[in-house]
């Protein structure tokens, strides 16, 4: 497989950010599991954002621009976030677009109104969905169903964090209708590690050799690989 290509202008700028608030986790000898069940030598700890204002105001400055520039200001009428780590993100992100924002369960609440989605989600309403991050994409699939079961519109969907080397990110939302934003992807990490010397020689082929061929990594490594 090929690395995953740079997600454009915002790219450079989100991973300085994660690489400076040590957001990238290397552990080749005793890998992550990754929601998708892949093993991984590499994690990408999106989370760690909001506790730093001055970043996370940056993170969503671009955020906004690419809505600007790729969706459009007034193709949107909400911002849904995924439960738990795309709330905070789709929180700032709809004040700073003046839009409505809910949040998505993974489920619907065993208990109430047993509700799957949280807040005012009029039919027909144009939703972007948001998340942290996005692997091989299942998680986000989730809550765009849960959102389009609810009788409103997805287009687009936006993560802070694009691995961009599987496949299914994109295949799996796209039979949905729904294309795929990131602000950053591993090429982005590389390339900025590289310029900086924030990556050693070894940790930049460990990371290579995953993002080249991730299924037969994780196997190698006591993780799943894509269903078939």
């Amino acid at each position: 497989m090929a690395l995953p290509v740079s997600a454009g202008p915002s790219g450079p700028v989100v991973a300085r950010i994660l690489l400076e608030i040590e957001a990238v986790h290397l552990r080749p000898d005793q890998p992550f599991t990754l929601t998708s069940g892949r093993a991984s030598p590499v994690y990408i700890d999106c989370r760690k954002i909001i506790s730093y204002p001055r970043a996370r105001r940056k993170v969503i400055e671009l955020a906004a621009e690419l809505v600007e520039r790729e969706i459009g200001f007034e193709s949107l009428d909400a911002v849904a976030g995924g439960e738990t780590a795309g709330i905070p993100y789709a929180a700032w992100l709809s004040d700073r677009l003046n839009l409505p924002m809910l949040y998505v369960r993974k489920k619907p609440k065993g208990f109430g109104r047993g509700a799957q989605i949280e807040g005012n989600l009029p039919i027909g309403a144009r939703c972007l969905v948001m998340e942290d991050l996005a692997t091989a994409g299942g998680s986000l699939a989730t809550f765009v169903d849960a959102v389009k079961q609810a009788e409103a519109k997805v287009e687009h969907a936006l993560v802070i964090f694009h691995y961009g080397t599987f496949p299914q990110s994109t295949a799996t939302l796209a039979e949905r209708g729904v294309k795929l934003h990131g602000l950053a992807t591993w090429r982005d990490v590389l390339d900025v590690a590289s310029a900086s010397g924030r990556l050693d020689a070894k940790a930049q082929a460990s990371v290579i050799s995953f993002l080249e061929d991730p299924e037969a990594w994780s196997l190698a490594h006591g993780g799943k690989v894509a269903a078939t």
